[in-house]
């Protein structure tokens, strides 16, 4: 799951909303170096990111992937995730997508303080280009992903991703819809016990 997700899943609680973007930059054991909440939050985004990793669903839409992209599958599915998620918000929230976005600012912000400075750099560029509306338009998609291959030492995986990846654009939506309501379910019972 990528960042709009994160962001749905822990709602309405701010500080799992918050250390659910924390969550892509804290690493190793957690030693109360941060506010409870934000641990909470890192918890449960790790626990996304297992149960989604070895979730029957996701394992059979890697192997329909194109084989070229099999090896970048996790980031093309969390990224496409939540592109579908953007699009059939009104089915998982009674809260406007636009509103809901606006208020996931609000909390990075108010808690910006407590986040480390990779989280903090990517609050600034989620307000500053708008990133969660973003999700909306496809396009998003492969943009984001070539951004990302910038960053691998050999070669951008991700240039021509366009026409590699939109034959799996089906399979990627029914996959979502199919999945996500499990997911909702697996966050709440995991939030319980946090």
């Amino acid at each position: 799951m990528n960042f709009l997700a994160h962001f749905h899943l822990a709602w309405p609680d701010e500080g799992l909303v918050a250390g659910g973007l924390e969550g892509d930059y804290v690493k190793g054991l957690l030693r109360g170096q941060m506010p409870e909440s934000l641990e909470r939050g890192v918890k449960l985004h790790r626990a996304i990111d297992a149960y989604t990793d070895a979730h029957p669903l996701i394992l059979q839409l890697r192997r329909e992937l194109p084989p070229g992209l099999r090896r970048y599958a996790g980031i093309l599915i969390d990224l496409s995730f939540d592109h579908y998620l953007s699009l059939h918000w009104s089915r998982f929230s009674s809260l406007p997508l636009a509103d809901f976005n606006r208020e996931v600012y609000r909390i990075l912000a108010v808690n910006e303080m407590n986040l480390s400075d990779g989280a903090r750099s990517m609050v600034a560029r989620l307000v500053e280009h708008d990133v969660l509306n973003l999700y909306q338009d496809w396009e998003t998609i492969p943009a984001t992903a070539a951004r990302i291959g910038q960053r691998f030492k050999r070669h951008n995986p991700f240039l021509n991703l366009e026409r590699e990846l939109s034959p799996a654009k089906g399979a990627l939506e029914q996959t979502f819809l199919d999945f996500y309501p499990q997911l909702e379910s697996f966050c709440r019972d995991s939030i319980r016990r946090l």
